[in-house]
Parts: C-alpha cells; sequence; structure tokens
C-alpha cells in the first residue's frame, strides 16, 4: 500500500455498510479516484462532513485492493455548504460535479477540467452571474476540453465562415446552407452569441442576454453535451432555468 496526498473536489458520495460511504474525488495529481471514508456517517467522525459534494478538500489516502481508504481530510473551501441554501446555484452545482465524473477516467489526470471544475463552484459562489450561465459556461468549456467544443462561428462540416443560421448536433454546430443536413435547428442570433460569449468568457455580452435567448442557448448545450455522452444527466432536469 501506498499514502499520498492531493488536492481535491468531492464529486459525489454513495453509503457503504452502517458508517462508511464511498466517495468520488477529481484530484489535481491522480484524476478521477474512488476512496472509502470509514466511519464518516458517525456523529463522532473526525472529517465526516469534509467529505461532502462539491467541498473542496486536502486529502490523504492510501491505495487499497480496490478503492483508496481516506485517512485524512482538510477543508479548503465548503463550496457545497455555500451553495445549499440556494436551490437554482445548488442544482447547478450538481450538474456540474455529475458532468466532471462523466467527463473523466479513474486515474487518468485531468488538471484542466479539475481546474474548471474548481472555477465554476468558486463563481457560483461569488453569486456574480445567473447560475444557469455559470453552468452552460462550464458545459460549453468543459466539452472543449474533451474535444467536443461545438462550432459557433464558422460551419462545423467545411469550415466556412458564419454567422450561419442552423444548428446541428449531430454534425458539430452552427453549419452553412451548403452543408446543413436534414432536421437542423434555426436558433436565434442572440441565442449563438451568447454561447460563443460563455466559451470565450465574454461575460460583458453574456449577462444581458435577455431570458428568451438563455434558455434557447441552454438547450442546445445540453443537447450537444449529452449527444457525445450518449446518455442524460440526471441533474439537468432539475436545474432552475426560470
Amino acid at each position: 500500500m501506498s499514502l499520498y496526498r492531493d488536492d481535491a473536489v468531492v464529486l459525489r458520495v454513495q453509503k457503504l455498510g452502517e458508517a462508511d460511504r464511498i466517495v468520488s474525488l477529481l484530484t489535481r495529481r491522480n484524476g478521477r479516484i474512488r476512496a472509502v471514508g470509514k466511519g464518516v456517517r458517525r456523529t463522532t467522525s473526525r472529517f465526516g462532513s469534509r467529505l461532502e459534494p462539491a467541498t473542496y478538500v486536502d486529502v490523504q489516502c492510501y491505495t487499497g485492493r480496490t478503492l483508496d481508504v481516506v485517512t485524512q481530510a482538510e477543508t479548503i473551501a465548503p463550496y457545497g455548504a455555500r451553495l445549499v441554501d440556494d436551490y437554482g446555484r445548488h442544482t447547478a452545482a450538481m450538474a456540474i460535479l455529475e458532468t466532471a465524473e462523466r467527463l473523466t477516467e479513474e486515474r487518468e489526470p485531468a488538471l484542466k477540467l479539475y481546474l474548471l471544475t474548481i472555477g465554476a463552484l468558486r463563481t457560483l459562489c461569488e453569486r456574480e452571474h445567473d447560475p444557469t450561465l455559470v453552468l452552460d459556461a462550464y458545459l460549453l468549456r468543459s466539452m472543449a476540453v474533451a474535444g467536443w467544443e461545438p462550432a459557433l462561428d464558422g460551419c462545423a462540416r467545411c469550415g466556412r465562415a458564419g454567422p450561419h443560421r442552423h444548428f446541428s448536433v449531430p454534425a458539430g454546430g452552427v453549419v452553412c446552407p451548403t452543408c446543413r443536413p436534414s432536421g437542423s435547428g434555426a436558433p436565434s442570433s442572440p441565442a449563438v452569441a451568447l454561447m460563443l460569449a460563455l466559451l470565450t468568457g465574454d461575460w460583458a455580452t453574456a449577462d444581458p442576454t435577455p431570458e428568451p435567448a438563455r434558455r434557447e442557448a441552454s438547450g442546445l448545450v445540453a443537447a450537444h453535451l449529452q449527444w457525445h455522452l450518449e446518455r442524460s444527466l440526471r441533474s439537468l432536469p432539475l436545474v432552475d432555468r426560470r
């Protein structure tokens, strides 16, 4: 067995036996790991409250045969606790965590996604931007990290410069009239502009975008992500998009 220490964000937890918990962690250096927190569900546990979803922790583990074991955890930032009383921000955070887990493989380092996830949770806590915008910005940027970035300013098939009127999820983004496949949608220009602003971090453009364009962009982002994941995200329908 080997002992190691790393910074991590708690992605998900599940019960194990009467007092233990399996914790999914996205770490800075070791990628996504699954570890057992022994006795963390007991009220006398030294670090049980630190192993909750969306908590940013300094964690020490040793490697086991199937699951690692948490031996120590110190809170760096309790993002989850700061968001739990705000439904919109809390559900956006849960969607961010589920996406991070789906986009990573166990033991495969994913530094860019790790930093992106920490940054998104911090931004939600700062409350400067609408939580749905923060979520959609995270989804777009995480797809870019994974190599699934949607084409937004040029045709996804031929590269012809836009703007283009149609959007096709299977094709990979906006498409020109020549390349447009059947079944393509025709999103509004503000919705496409919003997606591009969120992808590039242009909050001055994104923040004042009207609600109809936000809802339209959110639908396209979710469809694009779930097409590539080949499965739905359970947390997305719970997100408050009012």
